[in-house]
């Protein structure tokens, strides 16, 4: 656990970015948003937490030699291992070490802190990408950021599955409050469509709440982007996606402002303090 008088630590928002399954585009919209969030002045970290399937070196074309199980071990610091991305977000990558913070010994539990309380960077916004399902580990994460924002498509299985992860996160943590996204839809009619139907359930079987946040269109300058690996905000600035990637960023730095509480560190001592509970 993390002391409490830490007043001088630098608040921050941290986001965790999930879905229910696979397939639905998650880890291409926090590249995408991270960069979007760096157009408009943030300074963006990304935790990449997707246990030992990472994407997001592939996706922007970076090749980390470490992660964070080798701060962990004790082995580097924590700015050893950060890899700068695309208009200098940072990337933390934690392909191998990340499915290990469930099952941390205390000693380990401090090192990283003490390498958290160390990492002098400066940062405004932490997104976290979470790997897909409903497991666990990804619930660790959900519960220790500030704020959920659930990634899903209009397929029906994205839609129960999305559903799957949000009744997790509130029957056995107590999580109430979710953003939704809506990704690859044909437009605002289908992507309201894809909210309404998710959120109807919700309203009739649990006590949540859902806020829709957007959509991002089906465009086939994404696919040709990933292909490229880049960032289609980048590559096709100008296509329908990007510009409602930047439409998403303006959205959530501008509501988040009177909702940031606690540091990089205070996450983890979350993230620390939940999975010694578990």
């Amino acid at each position: 656990m993390l002391n409490e008088g830490r007043g001088s630590a630098k608040h921050i928002r941290t986001i965790a970015v999930a879905s229910g399954k696979g397939g639905v585009g998650k880890t291409n919209v926090v590249a995408n948003l991270a960069i979007a969030m760096r157009k408009m002045g943030s300074k963006v970290l990304i935790l990449d937490a997707d246990l030992g399937l990472s994407n997001i070196d592939v996706l922007l074309q970076l090749a980390p030699k470490y992660n964070i199980q080798n701060v962990i071990s004790g082995e580097m610091a924590l700015s050893e291992i950060i890899v700068k991305g695309p208009h200098g977000i940072m990337i933390l990558p934690a392909t191998s070490g990340v499915q290990e913070l469930t099952v941390l010994d205390e000693f380990q539990r401090l090192q990283l802190l003490a390498e958290f309380e160390s990492f002098d960077e400066d940062i405004d916004v932490l997104l976290i990408d979470t790997a897909a399902g409903i497991s666990e580990n990804v619930a660790f994460f959900c519960i220790a950021a500030q704020e959920i924002i659930i990634v899903t498509s209009p397929e029906p299985t994205a839609m129960t599955d999305a559903y799957a992860l949000i009744k997790v996160l509130y029957t056995r943590y107590q999580e109430k409050e979710f953003s939704v996204l809506v990704n690859s839809v044909k437009g605002d009619i289908e992507a309201k469509e894809v909210f309404k139907r998710l959120a109807t359930a919700a309203d009739k079987f649990l006590n949540v709440s859902l806020d829709y946040v957007g959509f991002i269109p089906f465009d086939e300058a994404v696919r040709m982007a990933v292909r490229g690996q880049r960032a289609f905000i980048d590559a096709y600035p100008n296509s329908k996606a990007s510009k409602k990637v930047m439409d998403l960023a303006v959205k959530i730095l501008s509501r988040t402002k009177a909702r940031v509480k606690g540091s990089l560190q205070f996450f983890i001592g979350n993230l620390l303090s939940a999975s010694s509970e578990g």
